[in-house]
């Protein structure tokens, strides 16, 4: 769903910067406010999470993939504001290492992923938790916020396409929520298997006091994360799917993906990611998404400690 140079008018990119700033500023604040000192690893873990998560493309349907958005899992997690700032460096990273999303576009991305996204997906999961009692209850909760979330973000996509005159609000609103209505239930799949593996190994993680979790307790939590993560990026990435995700289909079907910018404004280093240099398609995804997953973690720990002041 990431939005390329080229599809979104001034007006649109002006506005959307403008909301995202705003978004990403009010959660800035909260989270400098309220983010305790011994969760800044677990921040950058998240981070490192989603960012190898979205790496695994799934097939959806008619040579459709998806993949993961992680607004619902990390606000889950985290709290909303984190969330936020977490999608954020993701979709930064994404965009200036992988020439993935457009320069230009970034503001869209980041209004439509990491602020809708996390805003809508965690109003949904708070309501449906008052709603639903028990662990059955809190994985129907993610599982419909998860859904949510992935609408609230295409739909999104679809006004900022239609406001910028690239394609119709009436072509662009059943494409994009069609498509999306099937990669939102691969979502809250995803999402659902993750906090219930969680909920398994580290309950601690989602109790209401986790910020309260000793400093070495997070460590053994970071390390293990960590571990999963390069997991994923080693054994599943290299198997990912092909196929273009929704709004590539979408922008195909409708034929305004010949909008696109040929050549991204900012070259990715690792575009399409793909470390370059390497023979093996394998080997250069797994490559692309090691360095991915450092770079995301470093960056966001780096964010939090300048958050709390840290040198």
């Amino acid at each position: 769903m990431h939005i390329p140079d080229g599809f979104l008018d001034a007006k649109v990119i002006v506005a959307t910067a403008a909301l995202a700033t705003i978004g990403v500023g009010a959660a800035w604040q909260q989270t400098k406010k309220h983010l305790p000192q011994q969760q800044i690893p677990l921040l950058g873990l998240a981070a490192a999470f989603v960012f190898a998560a979205q790496m695994l493309n799934f097939p959806v349907a008619g040579g459709t993939s998806g993949h993961l958005l992680g607004a619902v899992l990390a606000s889950v997690l985290l709290g909303p504001s984190s969330a936020i700032i977490i999608m954020t460096a993701v979709l930064v990273v994404q965009c200036f290492l992988f020439a993935d999303g457009g320069v230009l576009a970034l503001g869209a991305n980041v209004f439509n992923m990491a602020v809708m996204g996390v805003i809508v997906g965690n109003t949904i999961y708070r309501i449906f938790l008052r709603i639903l009692d028990g662990e059955r209850g809190r994985i129907a909760a993610v599982a419909m916020a998860s859904w949510f979330s992935v609408m609230a973000a295409a739909l999104c996509c679809a006004g900022e396409l239609a406001w910028s005159g690239t394609v119709p609000w009436q072509s662009a609103f059943p494409a994009m929520a069609g498509i999306h209505a099937l990669i939102g239930v691969g979502e809250a799949v995803i999402a659902c298997l993750v906090i219930a593996a969680i909920r398994k190994i580290r309950p601690e993680l989602l109790a209401a006091n986790s910020n309260l979790l000793p400093g070495r307790k997070v460590a053994g939590i970071v390390v293990y994360g960590v571990i999963i993560t390069l997991g994923l990026v080693l054994f599943v990435s290299p198997f990912a799917s092909t196929w273009p995700d929704g709004l590539e289909t979408v922008a195909a079907k409708i034929g305004f993906d010949r909008r696109a910018l040929a050549q991204p404004l900012v070259p990715g280093l690792i575009a399409d990611y793909r470390f370059p240099g390497l023979g093996s398609t394998a080997w250069a995804a797994i490559a692309a998404g090691i360095a991915g997953v450092a770079v995301v973690l470093l960056l966001v720990i780096f964010i939090s400690r300048r958050l709390k002041g840290n040198s």
